[in-house]
């Protein structure tokens, strides 16, 4: 598994089609979703309170202008400023195109270069729905005994570390992490209305909780000083203990690009940071005798 799996792309799902409720309805809709005030929405997109009133009730119709205006203020999804765009019955703006798309090609070969000059920490490219679209090496050595239909393409990367024959098994902070998960999920599916997501969310939660020791509880507690909630896998070398950052593009106006994230992961210790070291060598070992 390396950053090359950018060439077998996950199954393209259907794109957005126009919506069955009014423009304004959807205003309104994102609106609250966003928990604001006509008042606050108002004075965000600097127009009257009482012609976004208008607009949600059907009594203007928004220009194309506007119509952006007021999704850049709602912080509306790329995908879904292009429903709103064809329910007031203008085009859609925003391209979505394959990764291995020409156009995209820039981008692909900054996702490549990030991903491999991470290593040899582990470091992988999801989509919005978390499924995996690349990866370095240094994941590989993490999959271990993972079921083999858990790794057959389109992969997704929360299946894949919260089920019974996934990585939950060898998480040593399992309950710690399974809930930092779900928090990020559930604020994701806030943001974009997502029902893939939903229903994903719906299946992760169905899995075995994990029990919580006493012992483990009062480590919960004590790692509430810290920075950030740590990943802390079982190896046959011993525990290894991550934290992680997630990295997106900057303005995207691609649909692709503003759905796809960069997480990477950095050694929490110095025996992760060693171990990983040495497994880094004993795969460019591996590599050199089979070349």
């Amino acid at each position: 598994m390396n950053t090359k799996m950018m060439q077998a792309q996950p199954k393209q799902l259907p794109e957005s089609t126009q919506s069955t409720q009014s423009i304004g309805e959807l205003l309104r809709e994102w609106r609250q979703r966003r928990r604001m005030s006509q008042l606050d929405l108002a004075s965000e997109a600097e127009i009257s309170t009482r012609h976004l009133s208008f607009l949600e009730t059907g009594r203007s119709l928004p220009s194309r202008e506007m119509l952006l205006h007021l999704a850049e203020q709602l912080e509306v999804p790329l995908r879904e400023r292009n429903v709103l765009l064809t329910t007031a019955g203008f085009a859609p703006l925003f391209l979505e195109r394959a990764l291995h798309d020409p156009g995209l090609q820039a981008a692909r070969q900054a996702i490549d270069l990030v991903l491999a000059g991470h290593e040899p920490y582990p470091a992988l490219a999801i989509d919005r729905h978390w499924t995996l679209v690349a990866s370095n090496r240094a994941v590989a050595s993490l999959l271990v005994g993972i079921a083999p239909a858990l790794l057959e393409p389109p992969v997704n990367v929360l299946r894949l570390t919260l089920h019974p024959d996934g990585l939950a098994s060898r998480i040593a902070n399992l309950s710690e992490w399974r809930a930092h998960l779900f928090t990020r999920l559930r604020h994701q599916i806030e943001l974009t209305a997502d029902q893939t997501l939903v229903e994903l969310l719906e299946e992760l939660s169905a899995y075995p909780a994990p029990r919580v020791r006493p012992s483990q509880r009062g480590a919960t507690e004590r790692k509430q000083t810290e920075m950030v909630v740590p990943f802390q896998i079982m190896s046959e070398a011993g525990v290894l203990t991550f934290f992680s950052t997630t990295m997106i593009f900057g303005t995207p106006i691609d649909i692709t690009l503003s759905e796809l994230a960069v997480e990477s992961f950095f050694p929490a210790d110095a025996e992760t940071r060693k171990i990983m070291r040495s497994l880094a060598g004993e795969q460019e070992d591996t590599d050199a005798s089979e070349a």
